[in-house]
């Protein structure tokens, strides 16, 4: 544990600028995307008291601010429509820096843990589905996709630089993108018709509370934020440590929304996370400072959990996911139950990636940029009731109804006993969009369960093919 620590403080260290000619932040340099139709921030450091100017080629204005006591400077520009012609940046304290090949379109952060982290080339073991072929074709995207990777680094101070920068896609950058990202941006593209440009800042294993900050972890009394207790554990359970030196560094960047794939290894503290997520949403939009723009979330996959203190807690943390989206503004969350094959039932890092980014950008297309014929809303349980041997479950399907009439799974029927038996006859009652469930093994049911297991993938879809989202008629634990 001293050498990764010893690791990050050097990488931080690393990432200081030295005092003199005007030095833009990472985040502002070669091939950069701006955020379209706004007042996009440009900062970075010079010398205290520098006077900085900031002339972009599309309006040829020069935007003026002084550097403070420490050194810091930020300015806002205003950013065209966005378009695919290359402009370029003049920063200057009387030494001109000149950036190049900036593009201006749609701007989003993705972040979470491993399965956003998880890049085109997969993870040794855990493949993407067609990641390579991705590759392969990303220099395609040369001129209209470009990202910003932030190195895995801890810090147990805010860090304010980081040492990366924007990426062109070829074959030979793309393999590091994270996949759900690459998707997301490619979805964008195709229907915007703007370059897109994602900042990731995902770390695997990370816990809601390694995003989360000081001020607000000390008020959790099941967090020490004192050293001695953080340097044993495990480097991504680690709280505030990813907050300080991955989130902090780039919150000042003008994005239109957050993508977020995050909740693993929360699973065994499923009863806190809920209200941990709202908090860390609520202040990253404060430090962000752009009011409630979008967070959009995946909700985990199916996975088969071995450890006591995590089996059969996965489907309730899914459950304090969907509460976090309730009670977070202007956001909203993608099912993915039906994304894993069965011998996916030991994988975390299930393959397919693309349906995920595909999903979460037609949540963003359908609610953000109000197109409304991207279909965005999963089925969802609305009401029961009880007939004999057989649970009415009534759907609330909000595109097209049910897609499926036949070979539903995912269906569970306890009696009084509490004891799930897998439904063994399951239909849809067309006239009242009803899905009829009983088992042989339950006389006389009482709780009706979809998906609500570790592992437990459904093959129920409405119209627009989004899955019925996992949910449990009891309150038993």
């Amino acid at each position: 544990m001293k050498t990764t620590a010893i690791i990050f403080s050097l990488l931080i260290a690393g990432t200081v600028p030295a005092w003199g000619k005007a030095v833009p932040s990472s985040l502002i340099g070669d091939h950069a995307v701006l955020q379209q139709n706004t007042n996009a921030r440009i900062f970075g450091t010079a010398d205290p008291g520098s006077k900085i100017t900031v002339t972009p080629s599309w309006n040829g204005k020069t935007y003026t601010t002084y550097t403070d006591r420490t050194g810091e400077w930020s300015l806002a520009v205003e950013t065209p429509e966005g378009s695919f012609t290359p402009y370029s940046i003049t920063i200057s304290d009387g030494d001109p820096v000149s950036i190049s090949d900036v593009l201006v379109g749609e701007v989003w952060l993705a972040s979470g843990q491993s399965n956003m982290q998880m890049p085109l080339k997969g993870f040794p073991g855990c493949c993407v589905e067609g990641g390579y072929d991705e590759i392969t074709d990303s220099g395609d995207q040369a001129g209209r996709i470009r990202f910003f990777t932030v190195p895995l680094s801890q810090s147990y101070t805010p860090v304010d630089t980081v040492p990366s920068s924007w990426a062109v896609p070829s074959p030979e950058t793309a393999p590091e993108f994270s996949a759900v990202a690459w998707h997301y941006a490619n979805r964008l593209l195709k229907v915007l018709d703007v370059p897109v440009g994602i900042v990731s800042a995902a770390y695997g294993g990370a816990k809601v509370e390694s995003w989360t900050p000081r001020d607000i972890l000390e008020t959790y009394p099941d967090v020490s934020l004192d050293p001695k207790d953080i340097e044993p554990m495990v480097h991504y359970y680690r709280p505030m440590l990813m907050y300080n030196a991955m989130f902090n560094p780039i919150k000042n960047y003008t994005v239109k929304g957050i993508i977020w794939y995050q909740g693993c290894s929360n699973v065994r503290t499923w009863q806190t996370y809920a209200e941990r997520l709202a908090k860390m949403v609520e202040r990253w939009r404060a430090d962000i400072g752009l009011g409630d723009i979008p967070f959009y979330a995946v909700e985990i996959a199916p996975y088969e959990y071995d450890d006591p203190a995590e089996t059969g807690k996965s489907p309730l943390l899914r459950e304090a996911q969907w509460k976090a989206v309730e009670m977070i503004p202007n956001a909203d969350m993608i099912s993915i139950n039906d994304l894993v094959e069965p011998y996916e039932r030991y994988n975390i890092h299930p393959g397919n990636k693309a349906a995920v980014g595909k999903r979460l950008a037609d949540l963003a297309l359908n609610k953000t940029y109000d197109r409304k014929q991207y279909l965005a809303g999963s089925p969802r349980y609305k009401s029961h009731r009880f007939v004999g041997n057989e649970a009415w479950v009534a759907i609330d399907s909000p595109n097209d109804g049910i897609c499926r009439n036949y070979d539903i799974r995912g269906f569970e029927v306890a009696g009084a006993d509490r004891v799930f038996h897998p439904a063994d006859s399951v239909r849809l009652h067309w006239q009242t969009n009803e899905m009829v469930v009983s088992s042989k093994a339950v006389a006389k049911p009482v709780a009706v369960r979809y998906g609500f297991r570790d592992f437990l993938p459904g093959t129920l879809h409405g119209g627009n093919y989004l899955p019925l989202i996992p949910f449990r008629t009891d309150n038993w634990e």
